[in-house]
């Protein structure tokens, strides 16, 4: 524990190690930003609150400090002293980290659990920067102590909307309209297709930044079987899935490997006036970090994409009370319509072609088998935190193995072709 501000208010810096269920597993570390007041806070919400402890100045009140405005400003002061922000805002919903909008021209990204070293977020947007690649928001200001990333501070870019947001609303239109997507106001297509070029506009940007590697189909087999092991229960047929992660052993096209965003999904993807914005390159939270930074083929990200256009038509179709067959038949639409579309405009990027399988028959197979890859995270991920969602993964996982409307992941994965 640290003093970052001495006196009544006191600001804390507190770095926790968790361990798991009766002190088994790898310690995480995650960092805290407390506040201290010698009479309990009236204004900030139940869940902000820690509650009173004794110190050597008496009692005091704790309480997440970035939750507070007055504790919020000193901090913000400390690692950011010339952006002098007025208005500063907490932003809620769901995430990974803690997020503070200055005055709506910067953003500070406090990072939760933190790695000894360069955060990957930081790390790679910093290296998308240096090589022109203008659809990320580079940093402004990094606060580190003792070489580990504590926050990054950004400019802050208004936009239309989060993909995952502006996906949903698509899918709510179409649900209640019970027309084809194509009739639809909100029809996705031509958002997705934008994506799927700036996608391949990364991946392009990211060979440059960080250099192509000749694949190791063992290490991505190696890192699949590692993931699986991570799900609790016995559903899966472990087995069978980890025999198809062993085929990238043999492999002859794979293409070549770069680095990768990692977790790469419609919540990753800010829509901007003539585009898309992509966010938070830490990679998946449930994998260790140094797997994170390992290189990939960019199909990876692609089917972190792909799978994230089935999820956001599985959560519409959990709001909606009783779907009938033809709702579910739309839902299905929507899907195939949209990943098509991102797929298409993928496609339309030249250069990215020279980081993937040469033979068609060889990416359809790749993309298929980083798809059960992503719907065994999604497990891995629910089973942690959303308990009641779980289902959906596995029912993906099902229909992955079974072939359902993809290429089958015991498909053909070479000897390369002239293809391109």
């Amino acid at each position: 524990m640290d003093t970052l501000v001495d006196g009544w208010p006191t600001l804390l810096w507190v770095l926790a190690e968790v361990r798991g269920d009766r002190g088994h597993g790898d310690p995480k570390l995650y960092q805290v930003i407390l506040g201290a007041t010698e009479e309990e806070p009236g204004d900030l919400p139940p869940s902000a609150l820690l509650g009173p402890l004794p110190t050597p100045r008496g009692d005091a009140w704790i309480f997440d400090a970035l939750a507070d405005s007055e504790l919020a400003h000193m901090f913000c002061a400390l690692i950011a002293p010339d952006v002098g922000a007025h208005n500063i805002r907490l932003e809620t919903g769901e995430q990974s980290n803690t997020s503070l909008v200055l005055d709506d021209t910067h953003i500070v990204k406090v990072f939760r659990q933190i790695h000894q070293g360069p955060n990957p977020d930081v790390e790679v947007t910093e290296a998308l920067g240096k090589v022109g690649y203008t659809s990320v928001s580079v940093p402004y200001r990094v606060w580190r102590r003792g070489g580990t990333d504590l926050a990054v501070v950004r400019r802050y870019r208004s936009s239309q909307g989060v993909g995952q947001d502006l996906a949903m609303d698509s899918l709510r239109e179409l649900f209640n309209l019970q027309r084809l997507p194509r009739e639809c106001k909100l029809d996705f297509v031509e958002e997705s297709r934008g994506m799927g070029a700036e996608v391949a506009a990364m991946h392009v940007a990211l060979a440059e930044a960080f250099g192509v590697e000749d694949p190791s189909g063992s290490n991505w087999a190696g890192d699949m079987v590692a993931n699986l092991r991570r799900v609790t229960g016995n559903r899966l047929d472990t087995a069978r899935i980890e025999g198809v992660y062993r085929r990238l052993e043999m492999a002859e096209d794979l293409g070549g490997a770069i680095r990768i965003h990692g977790d790469l999904h419609l919540g990753q993807v800010l829509g901007i006036k003539r585009g898309w914005i992509i966010l938070d390159f830490e990679g998946e939270p449930e994998r260790p970090v140094e797997e994170r930074r390992h290189m990939y083929s960019p199909l990876r990200d692609v089917a972190g994409m792909t799978r994230s256009f089935h999820y956001a038509a599985g959560l519409a179709l959990r709001e909606v009370a009783v779907p009938d067959a033809n709702t579910r038949l739309l839902a299905d639409s929507w899907t195939a319509r949209n990943v098509n579309a991102f797929l298409s405009g993928y496609a339309e990027v030249d250069e990215v072609h020279k980081l993937l399988p040469r033979g068609r028959s060889s990416r359809d197979a790749l993309l298929t088998v980083f798809e059960l890859d992503k719907a065994v995270y999604e497990v891995v991920y629910e089973q942690a935190h959303r308990p009641e969602m779980v289902d959906m993964p596995f029912e993906s996982i099902d229909r992955l193995l079974e072939g359902s409307g993809a290429q089958s992941p015991e498909g053909d994965f070479g000897p390369p072709d002239s293809e391109t």
